[in-house]
C-alpha cells in the first residue's frame, strides 16, 4: 500500500503549541511547557478548534492512487496546499497502480484488470516513442487506479474533520487505509501527536453518538427520527 511521511517541519508538540499560542492572548505565562501543555488541552476539551490551526502538518504521500489523492484534494478547510507528480514530466511508461481487495481476490478478475493495465502501458509507449506524440497527450490514457505522489501542508484542524468522515465505514476502501497510515504516522512524531490522533481522528458516529448515515454499519444507532 501507500506511504505517508511526515516531513521536519511539522509541528512536534502540537497540544503545548496550542496552549502557548493562546497564552499569548490570555495574557498567560507561556515559559512554562507544562503549562502550555494544560492549557493547551483544556482547549480541545472545551471545544476551542481555533488554537488547531496553528499546528503545522507537512508531508509526502507516495504510492496511493490518483483516485483517492483526487478524494483528499476534497478537503480544503484551513488553507491546504500541495504538489503532485506531474503526468507532462514523470516517466509512466511503466506505472504502478492499486490492486482493490475484491478485485485480487478473484482470479477471473484479477486477470482481466492486470490485462488492461498492460495495454494501457504498452499503448502509452507507441503513442510516444513510435507515433511521437507528446507525453502529455498519451498521458491522457493513464487510470485513476494509478499510483501517485504529493507533497501536502494543512493543519490538524483539517485533518481531525477529514477523520470524521474518511473513517466511517460507508468512506472509499483505501481511504480509510489512507487515514489508517496517517495516524499511525502522526504518532509516531511525539507522545502529544498520539494523544491528540487517539482523543479525536475518529468516524463521525463517534463524535454525535449515532449514525448519520442512510445505509449504516451498525456501529452506532440510527439517528434519531424528530
Amino acid at each position: 500500500m501507500g506511504k505517508i511521511t511526515i516531513l521536519e517541519s511539522t509541528t512536534k508538540n502540537p497540544i503545548s503549541l496550542m496552549g502557548e499560542r493562546a497564552g499569548v492572548c490570555w495574557g498567560s505565562d507561556i515559559s512554562d511547557p507544562k503549562k502550555n501543555y494544560k492549557r493547551g488541552l483544556d482547549c480541545l476539551e472545551s471545544g476551542h478548534g481555533r488554537v488547531l490551526e496553528f499546528v503545522n502538518v507537512e508531508m509526502v504521500l507516495d504510492g496511493y492512487s490518483a483516485r483517492v489523492i483526487r478524494e483528499w484534494y476534497t478537503h480544503l478547510g484551513g488553507a491546504p496546499t500541495r504538489l503532485q507528480a506531474s503526468t507532462r514530466y514523470v516517466n509512466y511508461e511503466n506505472f504502478e497502480y492499486i490492486l482493490p481487495p475484491k478485485i485480487a481476490a478473484n482470479e477471473e478478475a484479477k486477470a482481466l484488470y492486470e490485462e488492461t493495465m498492460r495495454t494501457i502501458t504498452e499503448t502509452c509507449q507507441k503513442l510516444e516513442n513510435g507515433c511521437g506524440i507528446p507525453r502529455e497527450d498519451a498521458a491522457l490514457l493513464l487510470p485513476l487506479g494509478m499510483t501517485t505522489k504529493i507533497v501536502d501542508k494543512r493543519n490538524v484542524r483539517n485533518l481531525i474533520d477529514m477523520s470524521h468522515q474518511r473513517l466511517c465505514t460507508r468512506a472509499y476502501w483505501e481511504y480509510r487505509e489512507l487515514m489508517r497510515d496517517l495516524m499511525a504516522a502522526l504518532s509516531g512524531i511525539s507522545e502529544e501527536w498520539a494523544e491528540i490522533v487517539s482523543r479525536y481522528f475518529v468516524p463521525k458516529c463517534e463524535l454525535t453518538g449515532f449514525c448519520p448515515e442512510k445505509k449504516s454499519c451498525g456501529r452506532r444507532p440510527k439517528k434519531p427520527q424528530g
